[in-house]
C-alpha cells in the first residue's frame, strides 16, 4: 500500500498578505518611502554641482567610497542599487495588481437594459495621474541609466567625469524635455502618493489632515524644483 507523501502546504503569513489589497498599498506604501528617502538625498547631491566642476566630481568619486575599508570599492553604490530596484520593483507590481483589481471590481453593463443602470465607476483624477505618471517615471528610469550611469546614449559618455556628462545632457533639446516632463510627473507623483501613504500607514488622524497635505504639497514642490535647478541653470548657463 503506497503512502500518501502530500502535505497541507497553507500560505505563509507574508503570502497571505501579498496577497490581500491591505498588503498590496502596505507594500506600495513602505517602498514608496524608501524610494523618497533616496530622492531626497539624490536631489542634494545633484545640487553639489552649483559648487563647480571639481567639487560635484569628488562627491561623485567619493559616492564609490563609502562603507571602506569595511566595504570594498563600490560596494555601497550596489547595495544601494539592489534596494532600490526591489522598492522600483514591489511598487510597479503591486501598483499593477492594484489596478487590475479595480478595474475588475468595476460595475459591467446589464446583458438586458434596466431601467436604473448602476453608473460606470471612473478612476478619480488622482489614480489616473498615478497610473500615467508612474509609466513616465519608469521609463525615465531606464533613460537616466542610459545616460549618466552607462553612459550608453550620453552626448559626452566620459567615465569618471560626472559634470562633464550631466552637462552635455542638459545641453540637448531632448535631455532637457525628458528630464523635464519626467520631474513634473515625479512631482504629482510625490503629491498623490504622500497622501496615500499616509493614509495606508494609519497616520491620517483628525486634525492632521491638513498638516499632512501641507507636507506633501511642500515636498513634492521642494523635490520637483531641487531636480529641475540643474538643468534649467544648464540652459541658462549658469552651469556650464
Amino acid at each position: 500500500m503506497a503512502l500518501d507523501t502530500r502535505t497541507d502546504r497553507r500560505p505563509s503569513f507574508a503570502g497571505l498578505l501579498w496577497r490581500s489589497t491591505v498588503g498590496k498599498k502596505t507594500a506600495m506604501a513602505v517602498s514608496g518611502i524608501v524610494m523618497l528617502l533616496y530622492l531626497v538625498v539624490h536631489m542634494l547631491g545633484n545640487l553639489k554641482i552649483f559648487f563647480g566642476a571639481a567639487d560635484f566630481d569628488a562627491y561623485a568619486a567619493w559616492l564609490r567610497t563609502i562603507g571602506e575599508p569595511f566595504l570594498h570599492h563600490e560596494w555601497f553604490l550596489w547595495i544601494a542599487r539592489v534596494v532600490l530596484l526591489a522598492a522600483v520593483v514591489v511598487h510597479a507590481v503591486a501598483a499593477y495588481q492594484l489596478s487590475r483589481r479595480d478595474i475588475a471590481a468595476r460595475p459591467t453593463k446589464y446583458a438586458r437594459p434596466s431601467p436604473r443602470p448602476r453608473p460606470r465607476r471612473r478612476p478619480s483624477y488622482a489614480t489616473r495621474t498615478m497610473r500615467w505618471g508612474g509609466v513616465i517615471l519608469g521609463l525615465f528610469i531606464v533613460w537616466h541609466i542610459l545616460d549618466l550611469t552607462t553612459l550608453t546614449v550620453n552626448p559626452r559618455a566620459e567615465a569618471g567625469h560626472p559634470y562633464a556628462n550631466v552637462v552635455a545632457t542638459f545641453s540637448t533639446w531632448y535631455g532637457n524635455s525628458v528630464y523635464l516632463v519626467a520631474m513634473l510627473a515625479l512631482g504629482l507623483h510625490i503629491r498623490h502618493g504622500f497622501w496615500s501613504a499616509a493614509q495606508t500607514l494609519g497616520a491620517v488622524r483628525p486634525g492632521r489632515d491638513r498638516t499632512l497635505k501641507t507636507l506633501a504639497n511642500t515636498l513634492a514642490a521642494a523635490l520637483t524644483l531641487g531636480f529641475i535647478a540643474v538643468p534649467v541653470s544648464v540652459m541658462t548657463g549658469v552651469v556650464s
